[in-house]
């Protein structure tokens, strides 16, 4: 197994990164643009393992595209909602995006469709998705374990006027954004019923939002639970830039704080539409301050020794409780994560891997069943057991940044989001 040991980075380093575009963005761009009537150019696209099986699958059932990796940018012929195949096996990988996003487009198609995924994604959440899609109309056949992939999804065929359906987003919000997107396609009215506890939507907003920016208007949230989708004549095709990676950039923002450095990040907006970005403000509680310029966004992490703990309820940006839980032994005060038991669910149990890689660090911490608390304590050296799980690997490098002897196992598995990952951090520590 390939290992990768983390070198410190002196104190009060000066940073100055370029991120990937957001995985998040790219995927919804794709699937938009797939949608829409034309011809649309993504640029600014992010090329990972989870963009790739979505790119592959979208060539499956028959789009046209034309790829040009070193512009990081996708034209795509859309066909207003329709697929240019009836039939296809597609394999999803390891992306949940794609997963949940496809599966819904197929559903509401007039095509059969072969899903099939990783030993990793068969282990995620799927079944609220699929129960949902099958009590719309579309034909859902199991063929191993009920509820995951490999599936058979036969779709919903002839547009219908109006429906309504309830689906649990607890589990996962890109249950909802995969039926908000795909609806237009198939239905004049879709009326969704949220069931469950989760309101964390931040990236059901982005959702909305990409959706407008694609000529859709037509997302109504009547309530708390409650949303509609109006038709209005689909999506139109268009140049589309994505975003710079939010989640990607905070591994470096967390590197200054940790180290009392600065850290620019290039091209990071203020009108950003991803949820991470809270977690910057995260940051800010704890002692780091944010200026914003031409470049970019920049952060200044305290001095050594005086990052602020704290306690917070990360449900609606998630992603980062890796990121703070790798800096959480430098904080002052324990940092006591709450309300994201759903991360259990995700390419790991995330908040079991924090707790056994911290312990290896020998850094106490307290496992609860939808959260982790985290007490001061300087990381001792240790081997830290990604599980296949790109942040893991690329959040635990954070720690290392200033203790002496953190090795990550199969740093490569960064690929699924950030091929280069480790690459731009050997750049930073050597000079």
């Amino acid at each position: 197994m390939q290992m990768y040991e983390v070198k410190k980075l002196p104190h009060h380093p000066k940073l100055d990164v370029t991120v990937p575009g957001s995985k998040s963005m790219t995927n919804r761009a794709l699937l938009l643009a797939a949608l829409a009537e034309g011809e649309s150019t993504v640029s600014g696209i992010l090329f990972s393992d989870d963009s790739n099986v979505f790119l592959q699958a979208l060539k499956d059932v028959g789009f046209t595209l034309q790829i040009d990796m070193p512009e990081k940018r996708v034209m795509i012929q859309g066909k207003g909602g329709r697929l240019p195949r009836s039939q296809a096996n597609i394999y999803v990988g390891s992306a949940g995006t794609a997963a949940r996003f496809l599966t819904a487009m197929a559903a509401m198609s007039d095509g059969e469709f072969r899903f099939d995924a990783s030993a990793q994604m068969k282990k995620r959440p799927m079944a609220d998705l699929l129960k949902a899609l099958e009590d719309l109309g579309a034909g859902i056949q199991y063929l191993c374990e009920e509820g995951t992939f490999p599936v058979r999804v036969s779709g919903m065929g002839y547009r219908q006027p109006k429906a309504q359906v309830s689906i649990n987003i607890d589990k996962s919000s890109q249950f909802l954004s995969a039926l908000l997107m795909t609806a237009p396609t198939q239905f004049d009215e879709l009326e969704i019923q949220l069931t469950g506890t989760r309101s964390a939507l931040s990236y059901v907003k982005m959702t909305e939002h990409m959706m407008k920016q694609f000529g859709h208007a037509g997302v109504i949230r009547e309530a708390d639970d409650r949303y509609r989708v109006i038709a209005q004549g689909g999506y139109h095709a268009r140049d589309y830039m994505v975003e710079p990676d939010v989640s990607a950039a905070c591994y470096f923002y967390a590197m200054a704080a940790v180290t009392g450095g600065e850290c620019l990040v290039r091209n990071m907006r203020q009108d950003s539409l991803q949820g991470d970005m809270k977690f910057l403000q995260v940051l800010e509680q704890m002692g780091c301050q944010l200026s914003w310029g031409e470049k970019g966004l920049v952060l200044t992490g305290p001095e050594p020794g005086h990052l602020k703990g704290i306690e917070v309820d990360m449900s609606d940006f998630s992603d980062q409780t890796l990121t703070l839980a790798a800096i959480a032994p430098y904080a002052d005060s324990p940092v006591h994560i709450r309300n994201v038991g759903h991360i259990r669910g995700q390419e790991c149990d995330r908040l079991h891997a924090i707790c056994e890689n911290l312990g290896r660090m020998n850094v106490r911490c307290e496992e609860y069943e939808d959260g982790v608390k985290i007490y001061p304590g300087m990381p001792q050296p240790a081997e830290i057991e990604t599980y296949q799980d790109h942040r893991v690997a690329m959040a635990f490098a954070v720690t290392g940044v200033r203790a002496d002897g953190i090795v990550i196992s199969d740093p490569m598995c960064c690929r699924k989001t950030f091929e280069n990952y480790f690459e731009v951090l050997d750049d930073l520590t050597k000079r």
